[in-house]
């Protein structure tokens, strides 16, 4: 990396963990969310820096070391790179935060730190996980295998990039498998720093890709003979086209998409409390979560009370540079971005819904050249508004009245999306009697909370298998069957 004019230079692209000149001209721009001017500039792969990646990652998978060594020899080096991530997650979350503009004190944890749980997590699965299993059959004895897939295209979004990259590489890795990490252009950054990580840890050459490219570059490699098992998250549109590319190989596929999750808070919840809990996990990320609390419902009989305390709080919140530690709300990560979240302001007062706050651009030291939004809160929301149905991907949250239990739980699930949710009350048991009839992949009752060591992924529209937990790790192996001969008692030939 050179530093030119106060713009980064990353001249090469990470193939099988070297750096290597690419095989195109083509150069992408990364653009500050907090000043709308170029900050940094990497190298743009081509197709034949796709085959070339690919190539390495299959001489690694069906030559190398990785996928024959144990899985104690693994954890050994894949621990390196998490004792070598938490060293530097600063660094990390910094970076980040200049890309995606994400506020730094938020960094710390969401983007950093949180990364580091899922490697240690994934170390703790491979640890105990059952690789070889005797089984008896009909027929006679068995034993069952659980094997490496193959070689993994692991494509990440920028809006929390390195836990979405560990999401996929840790078990992928962990399980024997060389990775093509597919970085967006937006956050391509943190990616280099990764992969300074992973040759100090000591991964094997061939084991690591790391390319960043737009969509045209990207549906090649998820479309690539020489690629096993396409692990993307992304909006529900791209997933579906990664699908219906993945089947002409029929490549093994785990999609994480969108969602449009609703917190409900029940007619005996705490107002402080719910208040608290909700605000910045709908706001999280600037708004721009997956697994934020979008739509909050309450009783109809405490509308005014709670509409009063969510947009108290959400007025409250500091708008401001990603990098200024009182900030807790900062820029979208691009232009395209913030025009999208006012025109789905301006479509939900053309709908009817009433903003309780927000509503526009702020104002201020700054905030006129980044790609800021004001917190938004709309009232008044019925379900069947666009606002209600449609994954914003901005800080636009909305408030929408029930009646009675029965709606709630309804309107909750009238969605295309089943990703999160959430339930407030003062009556846990009851709290978790609404979780088992909420139909998404992840719940929480008077909290909010994503757990690497359980399963994480969507019903409907918000995707296609697991990720964390033993689920997710199952994902990248392969069952085999081996019928043993009769009379055969393990005990040797």
């Amino acid at each position: 990396m050179t530093e030119r004019a106060d713009i980064k230079e990353y001249g090469q692209l990470v193939i099988g963990g070297e750096l290597v000149d690419p095989l195109g001209r083509d150069v992408i721009e990364v653009v500050s969310p907090h000043t709308g001017e170029v900050f940094a500039r990497v190298p743009h792969a081509a197709p034949a820096d796709v085959d070339r990646a690919v190539a390495t990652a299959r001489k690694a998978f069906e030559e190398g070391p990785w996928p024959r060594m144990t899985v104690e020899e693994r954890i050994e080096v894949i621990s390196k790179i998490k004792d070598l991530f938490a060293a530097r997650h600063e660094e990390i979350a910094r970076t980040i935060s200049s890309e995606n503009g994400t506020p730094f004190t938020a960094s710390i944890m969401v983007q950093a730190l949180s990364s580091m749980m899922v490697w240690d997590a994934a170390i703790a699965i491979a640890r105990d996980f059952t690789y070889e299993e005797p089984r008896d059959g009909v027929l006679g004895k068995l034993l069952v295998r659980r094997e490496p897939v193959g070689v993994v295209a692991a494509v990440v979004p920028w809006n929390v990039p390195q836990f979405t990259a560990a999401a996929k590489l840790a078990p992928a890795l962990l399980a024997g498998c060389p990775v093509i990490l597919k970085t967006s252009p937006e956050a391509p950054l943190d990616a280099y720093l990764l992969a300074e990580m992973a040759r100090e840890a000591g991964l094997p050459e061939g084991v690591l890709s790391i390319l960043c490219a737009d969509r045209e570059v990207s549906e090649y490699l998820v479309g690539h003979p020489g690629v096993d098992k396409v692990s993307f998250t992304g909006s529900v549109a791209a997933g579906k086209r990664v699908m219906e590319v993945c089947a002409k190989n029929l490549t093994r596929v785990t999609l994480e998409l969108g969602g449009k999750s609703a917190a409900i808070v029940l007619p005996d919840a705490d107002a402080a409390g719910a208040v608290a809990g909700i605000v910045p996990f709908a706001w999280m990320i600037n708004g721009q979560a997956c697994v934020a609390q979008t739509r909050i419902l309450v009783p109809r009989s405490r509308y005014d009370e709670f509409a009063e305390a969510f947009a108290a709080a959400a007025s409250a919140l500091k708008v401001g540079d990603p990098m200024d530690p009182a900030t807790e709300l900062g820029p979208l990560v691009a232009q395209r971005q913030q025009q999208r979240s006012l025109d789905y302001i301006r479509i939900g007062q053309e709908e009817g819904a009433k903003i309780l706050t927000g509503g526009g651009r702020p104002t201020g030291d700054g905030l006129d050249r980044g790609w800021y939004v004001e917190p938004t809160l709309f009232g008044g929301v019925d379900n069947s508004m666009r606002i209600a149905r449609e994954e914003i991907f901005g800080p636009v949250i909305c408030l929408l009245p029930y009646g009675d239990e029965e709606e709630a739980v309804k309107i909750a699930n009238d969605s295309d999306y089943g990703l999160s949710g959430s339930v407030w009350t003062g009556d846990t048991e009851r709290g978790i009697d609404i979780a088992r009839r909420v139909r998404t992949g992840t719940y929480s009752v008077n909290t909010f909370s994503l757990d690497m060591m359980g399963p994480f992924g969507g019903f409907k529209n918000s995707g296609l298998g697991r990720e964390f937990g033993p689920e997710g790790f199952g994902a990248y192996l392969e069952h085999k069957m081996i019928h043993l001969p009769a009379g055969y008692d393990g005990a040797g030939a």
